[in-house]
């Protein structure tokens, strides 16, 4: 079976100047039924997965999906509405939907569209889009040698649940009446591999690894990622309790990003203007130990989170969220910015690219930088609040000595308030952790209370 691919089809230029001509057409349609401005997105993504388990390809699926979605504003009246067909008839019925909700929404004297002054005015090339010539055949092929690479690893990998290999391409256009419209194509490759081992008492663990990128030569190798699974499925095997006590704690680097996701939370402009914030009105406070720097770069070629400009257009930059320790910026859309009296960040939609200072350590340095202590691997269960900082969540992971990885550890529970958790941090390992937009190493933190035994 052929590759699919969107340039080969020679569609990545026509669909991308596609797109715009349907934003600008679309844009004229609500200025005629009434709009006062309006604002489009246009998206097409399309890609195969295939799966692999037990030496076999059980699924193989295809997917081509394309939606546009529309926001119209009646002065400080707005409306959506969405639609997957662009046929003339549906573009012109979603207007109208659109339109018609508006006039029936109450006044926001917030809404509308980011001032154009702050719109996206520089659009490099961040080098976001590379095929990947391989046929679903191949793909089964490699899923299937993944899992064998990953079940002959360790005799006690009894069974799998599954292998997915997959591809996908995607291109899509904003625009807005100001006169905006960006765009940019993209892919994303990727293999994963999730394992079970059984020890000799008959208790089973399950752990996964996986591999995505832009680009299908920076992924790691299949059987690679096969063989790591097994390894960290093997090593969660006999499990001990632990005592409940007060201990460092390192987040392992796939994990630490949840920690700054709190951060981000905490900091984005809907829970600043709604006060629902643990460091509400904390800009130029202190909150990070002045070792910290917390910075977002939009602008690294082939990242997950790299963008010119935000879900509103406007212009994304370099920036601090935290500098030395300090807090330096709330991450604001264009609503939230207006609701605080502020300018919007180019955060609408999210953070791109965040990055905490590290060092060159590597897990192995942090262990020993921790001497005693737990290294947490995964997290379980939703325990955090924004409000207060409180913070608790059921973990698994090893239990350390000396520097030293003594056991697995399972079935506890970890806790103590964010506010104290950052303040804390002795520092981040070099192991970065790239495959999504928030790129963390491992991170040590002084002390948290372990609930066990």
């Amino acid at each position: 079976m052929k590759a699919i691919t969107l340039s080969e089809e020679g569609v990545i230029q026509k669909e991308e100047a596609r797109l715009r001509n349907l934003v600008s057409d679309v844009l004229a349609r609500a200025k005629t039924q009434g709009a006062t401005a309006a604002e489009v997105v246009f998206a097409i993504n399309q890609g195969f997965s295939v799966t692999a388990r037990m030496g076999d390809v059980e699924q193989v699926e295809f997917n081509r999906d394309k939606s546009i979605d529309i926001t119209v504003f009646m002065g400080k009246r707005s409306g959506s509405a969405s639609t997957t067909d662009i046929s003339d008839k549906a573009l012109e019925d979603t207007v109208t939907a659109a339109c018609h909700i508006a006039k029936y929404t109450d006044e926001d004297p917030y809404s509308g569209l980011a001032d154009s002054e702050f719109l996206a005015t520089q659009f490099p090339d961040l080098d976001m889009y590379h095929d990947w010539a391989i046929t679903p055949q191949e793909a089964g092929e490699m899923a299937v040698k993944c899992e064998a690479a990953g079940m002959g690893a360790d005799k006690r990998i009894t069974n799998s649940d599954g292998v997915d290999v997959y591809t996908s391409q995607a291109v899509f256009a904003y625009g807005n009446s100001h006169g905006f419209i960006g765009g940019f194509p993209t892919t994303r490759h990727g293999v994963s591999c999730v394992l079970v081992a059984e020890d000799k008492e008959g208790d089973k663990e399950r752990d996964y690894d996986y591999t995505c990128s832009r680009v299908a030569v920076d992924l790691t190798n299949y059987e690679e990622v096969g063989k790591r699974a097994a390894e960290r499925t093997v090593a969660r095997l006999e499990a001990q309790p632990i005592k409940t006590q007060k201990a460092p704690i390192i987040f392992e680097a796939p994990i630490a990003a949840s920690l700054l996701k709190c951060f981000l939370s905490a900091i984005s402009g809907g829970s600043q203007y709604r006060k629902s914030s643990f460091l509400l009105d904390h800009l130029g406070k202190s909150v990070f130990p002045d070792h910290i720097n917390i910075t977002e770069n939009p602008f690294v070629k082939r990242a997950f989170g790299s963008s010119s400009f935000d879900s509103d257009g406007v212009a994304c930059s370099q920036k601090h969220f935290i500098k030395d320790g300090v807090l330096e910026s709330y991450m604001l859309s264009t609503y939230s910015a207006r609701k605080l009296g502020l300018k919007p960040t180019g955060n609408a939609g999210g953070v791109h690219n965040l990055e905490i200072t590290h060092t060159n350590d590597s897990l192995s340095d942090l262990l020993k930088k921790m001497g005693t202590g737990f290294l947490v691997t995964e997290l379980m269960g939703n325990g955090v609040s924004i409000v207060t900082g409180d913070y608790s969540h059921g973990a698994s992971g090893f239990w350390v000595e000396n520097g030293i990885i003594q056991y697995p550890v399972a079935g506890v529970s970890i806790a103590a308030n964010l506010r104290d958790m950052f303040a804390n941090i002795v520092c981040v390992g070099g192991d970065i952790d790239t495959r999504r937009n928030i790129l963390s190493g491992s991170i040590l933190l002084e002390e948290m209370t372990i609930a066990g035994v």
